[in-house]
This record gives structure tokens, sequence and C-alpha cells, in this order.
């Protein structure tokens, strides 16, 4: 009903009752139903009252992502897969260690088809993982990754080094030297090195934009951010320290402090994708909940107005309801869009 607050415990609140709302929407029709037993009165109409303004608020982001689906097309959204969700098609996931910068491992988890195939080689979508720059791993939500083979992809989830040790470019480079090894090895990966997409999530969104605007490669067919910051001077003058991530802390580590000197500012701007796009910059495809409190959505909506400037192809895709992470749960409300979304984007890039 209202935007959470700025604390960790209630964004993790609000991807529950955001992405699983359809189940907790039982709760208050339980206790409606019970208090349809009680004895009649003004305590009863409360009590039925409250439970029907809690059951609404339940149910709001599945019905937000109903009207919403109908303008994005058919099969967008489903009440049906809230409660029946269809499981990806299995398959093969094999680690390989692509870089070793400064004695450490980088790893790369390769993705395919349970059932060899023949034919022609897969396109590949670059996976890069979230967690503020200082955390998370490429095993993140994997049962995307299988969602994206079953639809004909071969999948690359990478490792790159973490802040504080490791501060920019050290990101990029990572994320550079695995594409150039999964070219390398495309033969044997069965992977097409000329057709690969990145996608990023958070953190990783800010990487996939910096790296497919900056490289200037022809390869890279587009990117798909999700709930990323892409001007990285913006986002330093919008944080505060005492928000949900302590934003200003996470960017001092990224970059090694304040961009309050020409050298430390040129690594912000390196790290902006909306700085580095030009009129050829691939295809790009945004999402970003619009009460997300630990990006805020003018990060996407900025990058989308500056593309459109620029002429380069994309598509933005706003949730009215979602908070930071809402594909946690692929099938729920935010989910299910954003594997439309991707899926379109996705047929048209690997053509």
């Amino acid at each position: 009903m209202v935007r959470a607050p700025d604390y960790v415990w209630t964004w993790k609140l609000a991807i529950l009752v955001g992405e699983f709302g359809h189940w907790l929407v039982l709760l208050p029709l339980g206790l409606a139903a019970l208090a349809g037993f009680g004895p009649a009165g003004a305590g009863r109409l409360v009590a039925l009252a409250l439970c029907a303004v809690a059951a609404a608020g339940f149910l709001r982001p599945a019905c937000s992502a109903w009207r919403l689906g109908r303008g994005l097309g058919a099969g967008a959204f489903s009440f049906g897969r809230l409660y029946v969700p269809a499981n990806p098609e299995p398959a093969t996931v094999r680690t390989e260690v692509f870089a070793r910068p400064e004695g450490q491992e980088l790893k790369v988890d390769v993705y395919g088809p349970a059932q060899p195939q023949g034919g022609n080689p897969r396109p590949c979508l670059v996976v890069i993982h979230g967690g503020g720059w200082d955390s998370g791993d490429r095993t993140q939500l994997a049962e995307w990754n299988r969602r994206f083979v079953a639809q004909g992809w071969a999948v690359a989830a990478v490792s790159y080094r973490l802040a504080p040790q490791a501060i920019w470019p050290a990101q990029r480079d990572d994320v550079l030297a695995a594409i150039a090894w999964l070219k390398a090895n495309a033969p044997r990966l069965a992977l097409d090195p000329a057709r690969l997409v990145l996608l990023g999530r958070s953190a990783g969104g800010q990487i996939a934009t910096a790296v497919g605007y900056g490289a200037r490669d022809p390869a890279i067919r587009g990117v798909i951010a999700l709930y990323g910051p892409h001007d990285m001077p913006f986002a330093w003058s919008v944080s505060r320290e005492d928000d949900a991530l302590n934003s200003i802390k996470l960017m001092r580590q990224l970059f090694g402090g304040a961009p309050d000197t020409p050298a430390r500012l040129a690594l912000y701007e390196s790290a902006s994708g909306q700085l580095l796009a030009r009129g050829d910059s691939p295809p790009t495809l945004l999402v970003h909940g619009a009460p997300d409190t630990l990006s805020w959505y003018r990060h996407s909506e900025r990058l989308a107005a500056r593309l459109a400037e620029l002429g380069v192809r994309h598509a933005y895709v706003q949730l009215p309801w979602a908070t930071h992470a809402f594909d946690y749960n692929p099938h729920g409300p935010g989910g299910q869009l954003a594997d439309f979304a991707i899926a379109r984007f996705l047929a048209d890039a690997s053509r």
C-alpha cells in the first residue's frame, strides 16, 4: 500500500508481500471466514473491513501485473502460474576457471541442455550477479538460468572480483576476460561467439551496461539490466549513509573513495553506462520497480531517456509495486512480467 521504509528487513518484507502476496492473502480470507461466524456487531464489521483491506493489499501486485501484462502482450501474466508454476527443464552445468588475476581463480558456470543437441551453436547469455559489488556470487537465481536454456540459449554465469579488495575497473575487466574466454572456447562449449547478450541484476546491471556500451564489441547483441544504477556520479549525489544499503560506503569501496578528485571522478564516469552510451550501443532492456528502496527507479528511467535521445533501440518496463530483487520468485507477479519481457528481447537478439 505504501513504500517500505529504508531498512533491510522492511525491504525483505516488501519482496514477500509483493511477490508472494497471492499466498499471504489466504490469511485475511481465513480470518474473515472466522469473523463471519462470530457474534454480530461493530467488532465483526471492523474485523471484516480490516481483512478486506489486507486482502486488497496482498492481491494488488497480482492485479497490477495482470493490467500491465495486457499491454505487454498475450501470455505476459497468468494467475494460474502464480499457484501452479511450470518448472524449467533440466540443464547441465559445468564450472570452469576463466581467469586468475592476482592469483585469484575466477570461475564461470556454463549451462546447457541436459540432452546433447546437434545443429547450430547456441547464442550465449552472460549473467552478471548482484550484491552491492562486495558480495554475491555466480550461483544466484540459478532457476532463471535453466529457464533461459529452455529458450534455446547457452548461459554463462560469471564471477568477478569483489570490493573493497578490488576496485573498479577490476569488475569490468573480469567480465571482459570472461567474454574473451567464452569466445576462445566457443566450439568446445557449443555456443556462438558472435551472438552474446549481457544480463545483470542490481550491481550486475551497472556492470552490464558499462561493459556492453564501453566495449564497442559487435558480438554483444544486447544488454539486459534489472534494477541497476547506470550513472555513478548521479548515484553518489542521491545516496545517503543511512539508506538501507549504506550506498555511500558501497561506492567508496568500489571506487576507492568519493568522486572528489579528477582521477576518481573519471573512474565513476567509466562505470556509468548512461555516460558511455552512443548511437551504436546494443539494444537494451531495462526492468525496475517504482518503489525500489535500494536502487532508485530513476536510474533506469534516466538511462531509457538517454537511449531514446541517441536513437538506441530499447524497452523500459517499470513495475508499480515491485521492490529490489523482485525476480527472486520467477513465478510471482514481477517474475512473470520480467520473464516475458526478457524472452521477447532474447528472441529478437538471437536473430
